[in-house]
């Protein structure tokens, strides 16, 4: 999967980068910004090639035959959206407590669609299970795909959240009407 995706970025002129982050074992990855179908392939792409082992969450929806199969050989895992939020945070914590590494990619605005603010949940995983947020990212105007820096969370989760979005004003989206403000 390595040398397909490194094709793909190759044929389409995107790179990697890894900004001030130090190798890590066990985190949060942000997803960010999510405005396109294309992101997931591009992430993806990216994280083979960065040799990051991660698990994502996607709906249960898109586990079918065969594409179930290969979703999960890709890292995922099914969520039933119409289960209370609780759980899956509380679910994902879990799965931290269970492994000595986990990635686990969450894209922060939950949605293709315009958003206001990031969902919380990524916030509460990584503060519930003691574990840093990467703040992962696309830059269509740049064509990079990449990982910021680590953010640590202090549990004063607006205080916190007014730095994440600091680092994202920066980074272009493929459709900028979808990214958050």
């Amino acid at each position: 999967m390595r040398l397909l995706s490194k094709f793909i970025f190759w044929i389409t002129g995107w790179k990697t980068a890894v900004k001030d982050s130090p190798e890590v074992k066990r985190c949060v990855l942000i997803a960010a910004p999510h405005t396109s179908n294309w992101d997931f392939l591009y992430a993806r792409c990216a994280l083979y090639i960065l040799r990051i082992k991660v698990k994502f969450l996607i709906k249960n929806d898109y586990f079918f035959f065969p594409l179930g199969g290969i979703l999960k050989a890709m890292g995922a895992i099914p969520v039933d959206r119409s289960k209370a939020k609780g759980n899956k945070v509380q679910a994902l914590i879990d799965l931290f407590d269970q492994h000595k590494e986990l990635v686990t990619m969450i894209p922060a605005e939950g949605t293709r669609s315009l958003v206001k603010e990031f969902r919380k949940g990524f916030y509460h995983v990584a503060n519930g299970a003691k574990v840093p947020i990467a703040l992962g990212y696309l830059d269509y105007k740049k064509k990079i795909a990449g990982i910021g820096p680590l953010f640590y969370p202090t549990g004063d989760i607006e205080k916190d959240l007014q730095k994440i979005y600091a680092f994202y004003r920066t980074i272009n989206a493929r459709y900028p009407e979808n990214a958050m403000p």
